[in-house]
């Protein structure tokens, strides 16, 4: 589990295909500290650490994964955010992430306002019913909240500081970005199923 609150920002060294995708990802973590097998979110998808080095991790990335996300456009030198897996007594900052990826949604608009930048987003048909106003979403790995809903688009405000530590600084339209839907939304849609 993760928070959305992202506490690295790691860059993409090597990526070699054989059999599974395995990407070398350059980390400010201290590796030291982290157990092969460890889990860390990586632009929002829960991926295992499986080899370590002084300032790098390694990571196997099913065709499943690559299929249901944005790795594939991932390449040698993409910036991604990165977030260790939450521990008991840890500060909750955001929401409750999964890190298991909904689907992909397509940056449609950016646009300066004041020193925030308002972004919109165009989520999956089957994905849109689960985005609301006010409500929370992780885009690329990271907490973020709902500002508007209109059909399958969504904006979101980005502050400098989100600019700042993240990824979001660089956002372009037409980026693919990976989208976890609130958890509690999903429950919440699947009781009303069964209402």
């Amino acid at each position: 589990m993760f928070t959305g609150i992202v506490t690295d920002l790691g860059t993409v060294r090597t990526l070699e295909h054989r059999g599974d995708l395995r990407a070398r990802i350059a980390t400010g973590y201290d590796t030291d500290g982290i157990d092969m097998g460890a889990s860390i979110a990586c632009n929002g998808v829960c991926l295992t650490v499986v080899g370590l080095g002084e300032d790098w991790f390694d990571v196997d990335i099913s065709a499943e994964t690559v299929s249901k996300t944005n790795v594939g456009d991932w390449a040698e030198g993409s910036r991604l955010n990165l977030e260790r897996a939450l521990k008991v007594g840890d500060e909750l900052g955001g929401h409750i992430v999964s890190g298991h990826v909904d689907g992909v949604a397509e940056v449609v608009a950016v646009r300066d306002e004041g020193d925030s930048t308002r972004v919109t987003f165009r989520a999956p048909e089957a994905l849109a019913k689960f985005i609301a106003p006010k409500g929370s979403v992780a885009l690329n790995g990271t907490s973020l909240t709902v500002n508007e809903v209109e059909g399958r688009d969504f904006g979101v405000n980005f502050i400098p500081h989100t600019k700042e530590v993240t990824t979001w600084g660089g956002v372009a339209v037409g980026d693919r970005i990976n989208l976890e839907i609130d958890t509690l939304a999903r429950y919440v849609a699947r009781l009303q199923e069964w209402g």
